[in-house]
């Protein structure tokens, strides 16, 4: 299914809907596009341009900052699927400071790991066990669920997601 990006009135990112929902928005003028695919959606009386990016006409106000939830697949796309012990294909997550001595599931100390170096590792940190890490697991952007919500993010929602970031 097609997915367009919803803007707020002041063209930061809210949400990712299907294109039939954003049809529904423009329709009820509650939102305008902002870019089309080049495609039609077709009625008996009208023709409506493909929504792919669309702004809603009111702001919306946003209680609270979105934080990508961690979970393993998030993980594995904020590493790009490799190990940060030794670069080879990921298979597993790893908790820098295991949890066994305290270490907490957070972004901060979960990172992608290949099945072997998660064996070697074990219950030690990575200096103990002579693996430095490639890189410092972090949290991810605000605009990181974006990613997460879709397969491939479309070339015209990139100007709108860089700007949030």
């Amino acid at each position: 299914m097609r997915s367009a990006l919803v803007l707020n009135a002041t063209y930061e990112p809210l949400s990712i809907v299907s294109v039939r929902r954003a049809a529904c928005l423009v329709l009820s003028d509650k939102a305008e596009i902002v870019e089309d695919d080049g495609s039609e959606l077709r009625a008996e009386r009208f023709a409506l341009p493909s929504p792919l990016v669309i702004r809603l006409r009111y702001v919306v106000r946003v209680p609270y900052h979105r934080r990508t939830a961690l979970s393993r697949r998030a993980v594995m796309a904020r590493d790009g699927h490799r190990c940060q012990y030794c670069g080879a294909p990921a298979d597993s997550i790893d908790h820098v400071m295991p949890r066994s001595r305290g270490g907490m599931h957070v972004w901060e100390n979960v990172t992608a790991a290949c099945r072997p170096c998660n064996l070697r590792k074990r219950d030690r940190t990575p200096e103990e066990a002579g693996m430095p890490l490639a890189k410092s697991p972090l949290a991810p952007r605000e605009t990181a669920w974006i990613t997460l919500a879709v397969s491939r993010v479309p070339e015209a929602w990139k100007p709108y997601l860089a700007k949030a970031s």
